[in-house]
């Protein structure tokens, strides 16, 4: 009863944004409770708000060994360790990166239409330096495996994985598909600042902010 009426307060206290005190809270109810999922999914979610990645990457830990079919514990799990990534020093990093692979590969085969696990894996294979399996025809296979179902998304990773490697008219192509497809804030985004800041053509770039606004 005691769980409970904790739990609640926390509840109470995140609606609240009291994150801290939240936290607090959530903290004391999985001493009692120490598998229970939703505790541990508002501990990982404050976690991530405050950016505490190492925290949070403990909490996505616990969850995908509780729930080892739930897809999205998996894809968050790797991202955490991504983020966690940013903070240390490139061989402490470097450490991390054969988990967060695991982590979206298994997120893809326990849900094969899970969009984001597969741009995580697209930039972590375009990040990596080819010496620890970096690579563009991987990060194709992946954006390949996005067309299929999204082609959207598919069209987008294109361009962004043309973009990287610095294919600016290639990268415009695909994002004009994507674009021409989608018709949302972030196809427009994408286009636009590829012609603001990278092909240089503030005509084209104020051509389509104002398509986009009619």
């Amino acid at each position: 009863m005691s769980a409970q009426s904790n739990f609640e307060k926390g509840e109470k206290l995140l609606v609240a944004k009291k994150l801290d005190e939240a936290e607090v809270v959530f903290k004391e109810v999985l001493k009692s409770k120490p598998s229970d999922i939703k505790t541990l999914e508002y501990l990982a979610d404050i976690a991530t708000q405050n950016k505490s990645w190492l925290k949070a990457s403990q909490y996505f830990k616990k969850l995908k060994e509780l729930r080892p079919t739930e897809a999205d514990y998996f894809y968050k799990y790797g991202g955490a360790l991504a983020m966690r990534a940013m903070e240390v020093n490139k061989f402490k990093a470097l450490g991390l990166v054969e988990d967060m692979k695991l982590a979206f590969e298994q997120a893809i085969v326990l849900n094969p239409k899970h969009i984001q696990a597969r741009w995580a894996l697209i930039e972590l294979y375009l990040q990596l330096p080819g010496i620890v399996g970096g690579s563009e025809s991987k990060a194709i296979k992946y954006s390949n495996e996005l067309a299929k179902f999204s082609p959207v998304d598919g069209h987008m990773s294109k361009g962004r994985i043309d973009e990287y490697f610095d294919r600016y008219t290639d990268a415009e192509k695909n994002y004009i598909k994507a674009y021409e497809i989608g018709k949302s804030k972030v196809t427009f985004q994408k286009l636009y600042n590829l012609y603001l800041n990278k092909l240089k053509d503030p005509k084209k770039a104020r051509e389509l902010k104002q398509k986009f606004e009619a």
